[in-house]
């Protein structure tokens, strides 16, 4: 657990320390700063009828910002220390490849966590000027807790495109892909007929768009949870082997 904590630490530090990790905060604060004050302009003092926190996730900003900052914050991940040298030498200290995997990761997700949190003050900002009803913090909560778990199944897709790959525009250029196309399944469902068919059911798992009005409602569904941390769990479990194919070469 030591190890871990200390790769962890490590792996924080680059992004914190370097100027990119603040850019990237920055950036998306703005973005969503932007999209609330669009929204403040659209609403006004009147009452709406679904919650503040929906009510910011009808834009697709909060899409934009999730696409374009998953990898950019992980294509340095791997591809950087394979690119400069230091991966090789990281690798054959007292670690393991699991561990290296995990702390990376757990890094990129602490990361995400901290790159949100403006986006908390938002729905306080709403309901201190303007009529709405009494804010549920509850609600506030599982939204932020939707926005970590979509997260995760994208920073592991990340996490994978720059394990294999030894240049971080290629890992961000896979990461982007992966993205955009497990987005893109949002739309599916809405394509096929209204029947109750294992296929309609399938494609209805990956309804992102409608798992994040659920989160923003307050409601918690289990199955978007399961199939969240199912995703995440596959693509770490490749992002593993792909480290460890360097024994194979």
């Amino acid at each position: 657990m030591q190890t871990l904590l200390t790769l962890t630490r490590r792996e924080l530090a680059t992004f914190f320390v370097s100027i990119t990790g603040y850019v990237i905060i920055a950036a998306a604060t703005f973005l969503v700063g932007w999209s609330f004050v669009v929204l403040l302009d659209k609403v006004g003092t009147r009452p709406v009828s679904m919650p503040v926190t929906e009510v910011l996730y009808n834009t697709h900003v909060f899409w934009f910002i999730l696409l374009l900052a998953v990898p950019i914050i992980t294509m340095r991940l791997f591809a950087l220390e394979k690119s400069s040298g230091t991966f090789e030498t990281l690798m054959t200290t007292a670690v393991s490849d699991i561990q290296v995997v995990a702390a990376k990761f757990i890094a990129a997700l602490v990361f995400y966590m901290v790159m949100w949190l403006p986006m908390l003050a938002c729905p306080l900002i709403v309901q201190r000027y303007s009529s709405q009803p009494a804010l549920d913090l509850g609600t506030v909560g599982t939204t932020y807790a939707g926005v970590i778990l979509l997260g995760c199944p994208f920073l592991a897709v990340g996490c994978f495109a720059s394990a294999i790959s030894r240049s971080q525009m290629v890992a961000a250029m896979v990461s982007l892909v992966g993205g955009v196309s497990l987005f893109l399944l949002s739309f599916l469902p809405d394509q096929i007929p209204n029947q109750v068919t294992w296929q309609a059911q399938i494609l209805g798992s990956f309804a992102l768009l409608q798992h994040m009005h659920d989160f923003a409602r307050g409601v918690v569904d289990t199955r978007p949870v399961i199939v969240y941390l199912s995703l995440t769990a596959l693509f770490l479990f490749l992002t593993l082997r792909a480290v460890e194919s360097r024994r194979w070469k």
